[in-house]
């Protein structure tokens, strides 16, 4: 557990104050329902979604099954963060923006490679995007002090990806887990990944089916990894924040 956070007395500087602050005001608005454009580009995603080859759709659904099942069970997400437990909130959220930049620039380079390479490249994004998400997620937890080599902050892992591409229903569920994380993470020795891979794919399909189309798709793929990258950062960061402060 990191240095500044105490389960008695909770003291907290100008930052983590503010820090507290921006978290509630985040999670509030996670509580709302989705706008009228979100809404509709679900619709017509769905409809989409039906003139998609049932191979296409296997790929996808593997991909995201594999990505959970390894987050939970092995290493291959684990790269060393070198964490200096004396480092105040500001500080480890400093090198967290750090982080995303290089991983938003990473995003964004390999949506735009395979975004150029027309269909089946377009395809191969998903677990691509999908495993330097999950990277990302594992750095951000060793730099907030946690250590990911234990099952139960996997598990968190999992939600805070889960709560940053979720539907309206799910994403208030499962901000609700994250906010009370301590008496919530004894249940969650399992996850139901199928629900998790529709409501994930749900998220983000429209935007990525574009990067599938020839002409458009380097475009696409170049901002829309690199917007899906911040997006996480800004959930991960507010449910540390939350786990940490409130």
């Amino acid at each position: 557990m990191v240095s500044f956070f105490y389960r008695g007395e909770l003291m907290k500087d100008a930052y983590e104050e503010q820090a507290l602050k921006e978290a509630l005001r985040s999670a509030k608005s996670m509580e709302k329902r989705s706008s009228v454009v979100k809404r509709t580009s679900k619709r017509i995603q769905t409809t989409i979604n039906r003139k998609i080859p049932d191979h296409v759709h296997t790929v996808v659904t593997e991909a995201i099954r594999n990505m959970i099942e390894l987050s939970l069970t092995s290493s291959k997400y684990i790269h060393h963060v070198d964490v200096d437990s004396s480092w105040s909130l500001k500080e480890r959220e400093d090198h967290l923006k750090e982080r995303l930049t290089q991983y938003k620039r990473t995003a964004a380079l390999e949506g735009a490679g395979t975004g150029a390479g027309g269909f089946w490249l377009g395809v191969a994004d998903f677990p691509l995007l999908l495993s330097i998400k999950m990277k990302f997620l594992f750095d951000i937890a060793q730099l907030y002090g946690f250590d990911v080599h234990r099952y139960e902050e996997r598990m968190f892992i999992i939600h805070v990806f889960m709560l940053a591409f979720s539907s309206d229903h799910k994403r208030v569920e499962t901000l609700g887990i994250i906010r009370n994380w301590e008496t919530e993470r004894e249940k969650w020795q399992e996850l139901d990944w199928k629900s998790l891979q529709q409501e994930y794919r749900d998220t983000i399909d429209l935007v990525k089916l574009f990067q599938i189309i020839p002409g458009i798709g380097a475009v696409v793929g170049y901002f829309a990894n690199g917007k899906l990258l911040e997006q996480l950062g800004e959930t991960a960061q507010m449910s540390y924040r939350l786990r940490l402060l409130h």
